[in-house]
C-alpha cells in the first residue's frame, strides 16, 4: 500500500520544489488521514493553532494507542477535541476562508465502519478556535474550486437520505445525489443549480446505459419491485438496474434545481400507475437530506462575466533574487501509485500542478526535460490534497511543481 507524507509545521523552512517521499509513519486507505488508529498529522497555522489527527489513546498510565482516531486543535497550553474514537478521520481543508471571513479547518469524521456517512465539522483557527458548522448525511465531502472563480464549493452527496430508498443500499447505486455547497455571507447555501453542465454530464451518461427493452420492461412492472415466485432472480435483478437509472436521473433534476425536468422524467421513464407514490417518496426523502440543512439555495447560474481566480506561481526561480510570489502550498496527504517499470531506476518524475485555494488539484501534467506519461501517476496526483499557497494572509491558487522520487 502507497506511503503518505506529513505535513511539517506552518513555521518550518518551506521548499519551492516538493520531493514525494514516502514516510514509514503514515499509511491510509482510499486518500483518509487516519483510519482505524493508522495515520498521523500535524500543523500549526499562522494564528498560532495547531491541528493534530493521530491514533486515539486510553487515558490510564499506559496511554496505549486503540485501533480508532482522534483529532484535536491546540493553541498555548488549551486544546479542543474535533473527535475521539472515530473509525476514519480525514482533513479535507486547512487555513482556508469558506466565505465567513476567517481561516478553517474542516474534518470528515466517520464513526464506526458500519456508519454510511461522515459528519463534516468546520471549525475556525482563530484563538480560541470553535465549531462553525456541522453538515451531516454525506457519503464523502470535498471542499474545492473546481472552475477557479475563486469561490470554494462544498461537494458532497445525499447518502444518508437515500440509503435503504425503496429498499436499495448505497452499494447498489452508481452514486448517491451529488450536492454542492457553499458559504455566503456566513449562510450555507444549496449551489447545485448553479453546476447544472456537471449534472447533465451524469444524466447523458446514465440514459446511455439504459437499453430501450430493459425500460420498457421496467415500465411494464409494479415499479415497487416485491420479490414473488412469479419473477425470477434475473429478471428482478435486470428490473432494479433499470430502476436505479431512473432513480438517479430523477435525482440529478431535482438535486440541480429542474423539479419539472425530474418529474417529466419521471412520466416518461416510470411506471404510469406508481407515479404518485414515487414522486411523493422522492420529495420526502429530498426533504430530509442534505438540502434541508442548508439556510437557502441558489436558482441558477449567477448573471454578468463569471470570474477566473488568479493563479500565483509557487515554483522556485532560476535567480535567487526571483522570488516566489506566495507561501507555497505544502502537503496534506499525497498517495502515489507503483511507478512502471521503465521509471523504476530513473530520475525524479517532475508534475506541474495547479492546486486551488481550498488546497485541491485542479490539473496535473508532466514537467521538465524529459518526456514522459504515467497515467496511473497523473490520476493520483489529482487526488492529492494540500495545505494551500498563501499571499497577505490570505489561501490563494498556485502552481507548483513537484518531484516524484521513482524509489519505493
Amino acid at each position: 500500500m502507497p506511503r503518505l507524507c506529513r505535513c511539517p509545521r506552518q513555521g518550518a523552512a518551506l521548499l519551492f520544489l516538493f520531493w514525494l517521499v514516502l514516510c514509514s509513519c503514515q499509511s491510509a486507505v482510499g486518500g483518509v488521514l487516519c483510519q482505524d488508529g493508522n495515520g498521523t498529522f500535524d500543523s500549526q497555522f499562522r494564528t498560532g493553532v495547531t491541528v493534530h489527527v493521530g491514533a486515539a489513546r486510553e487515558r490510564g498510565p499506559a496511554t496505549l494507542a486503540t485501533r480508532a482516531c482522534a483529532a484535536k486543535l491546540s493553541w498555548e497550553e488549551q486544546e479542543q477535541l474535533v473527535a475521539t474514537t472515530a473509525s476514519q478521520l480525514d482533513l479535507d481543508a486547512f487555513g482556508v476562508d469558506f466565505g465567513g471571513g476567517v481561516p478553517m479547518a474542516a474534518f470528515q469524521i466517520k464513526k464506526s465502519d458500519t456508519d454510511c456517512c461522515v459528519e463534516y465539522r468546520i471549525y475556525s483557527l482563530e484563538k480560541p478556535p470553535r465549531l462553525l458548522r456541522s453538515i451531516t448525511g454525506g457519503g464523502f465531502f470535498n471542499a474545492s474550486d473546481i472552475d477557479l472563480d475563486g469561490r470554494i464549493e462544498i461537494w458532497t452527496n445525499d447518502s444518508a437520505a437515500v440509503n435503504g430508498f425503496e429498499n436499495l443500499t448505497l452499494g447498489e447505486l452508481d452514486s448517491a445525489p451529488t450536492i454542492v455547497l457553499r458559504f455566503e455571507h456566513a449562510q450555507l447555501l444549496d449551489v447545485s443549480a448553479e453546476f447544472q453542465p456537471y449534472f447533465d454530464g451524469e444524466i447523458a451518461r446514465i440514459r446511455s446505459e439504459i437499453h430501450v427493452k430493459d425500460l420498457q420492461d421496467f415500465k411494464s412492472s409494479d415499479g415497487k419491485l416485491t420479490a414473488t415466485s412469479s419473477i425470477s432472480p434475473e429478471r428482478l435483478h435486470q428490473l432494479r438496474t433499470v430502476k436505479i437509472k431512473v432513480l438517479e436521473i430523477i435525482w440529478a433534476y431535482l438535486h440541480s434545481g429542474r423539479e419539472q425536468d425530474a418529474w417529466h422524467s419521471l412520466s416518461e421513464m416510470w411506471p404510469a400507475a406508481d407515479c404518485d407514490r414515487i414522486r411523493a417518496a422522492l420529495l420526502d426523502a429530498r426533504a430530509n437530506g442534505i438540502h434541508h440543512q442548508a439556510d437557502g439555495m441558489s436558482l441558477g447560474t449567477p448573471r454578468g462575466k463569471k470570474k477566473h481566480a488568479h493563479v500565483f506561481d509557487a515554483v522556485s526561480q532560476s535567480k535567487p533574487s526571483n522570488k516566489v510570489e506566495v507561501i507555497p502550498p505544502k502537503a496534506i496527504l499525497l498517495q502515489r501509485p507503483p511507478l512502471s517499470n521503465i521509471h523504476q531506476q530513473g530520475q525524479p518524475l517532475l508534475l506541474d500542478l495547479i492546486v486551488d485555494e481550498a488546497g485541491k488539484v485542479r490539473s496535473a501534467d508532466p514537467a521538465g526535460k524529459v518526456k514522459w506519461a504515467d497515467p496511473q501517476l497523473i490520476n493520483a496526483a489529482m487526488d492529492w490534497k494540500f495545505i494551500p499557497a498563501f499571499k497577505d494572509d490570505r489561501a490563494v491558487a498556485s502552481h507548483v511543481r513537484i518531484a516524484v522520487s521513482p524509489r519505493e
